[in-house]
């Protein structure tokens, strides 16, 4: 079996990837939801980022508010994702795990792509 290449290229939005499960099919609220609990599960502070398309590529995104340090409830995490969704609309969003044990990110996903753009 071959490896397929997957082409991501700026002057081509439906090409750009962010992520390893940019190379998955696109998750619904269900598979999203698991996802998210995973990180919960794991002991890993939650925080959400935006941008717009353009930056996405840049090193900087903006930070939705402040981490969720401590927040097990994974339908507040869920309200705050969708409130960040609603307050910037055609934004690339993304939700990070940080492991606090190893000082790194155990998991980051972009969860919210504009039209037009490839599916998670």
């Amino acid at each position: 079996m071959d490896i397929q290449n997957y082409k991501s290229l700026l002057n081509d939005e439906a090409s750009r990837k962010f992520e390893t499960f940019s190379y998955l099919p696109e998750m619904g609220a269900k598979e999203l939801r698991t996802q998210i609990q995973a990180m919960i599960d794991n002991g890993w502070s939650l925080a959400i980022e935006h941008v717009e398309p353009e930056r996405a590529n840049s090193t900087y995104w903006y930070m939705w508010k402040l981490p969720l340090f401590g927040e097990w409830d994974i339908d507040h995490v869920m309200k705050e994702l969708n409130a960040c969704r609603n307050a910037n609309p055609g934004h690339v969003v993304k939700v990070i795990g940080y492991d606090a044990k190893r000082q790194t990110q155990g998991m980051a996903m972009v969860v919210t792509r504009p039209s037009g753009q490839a599916a998670n």
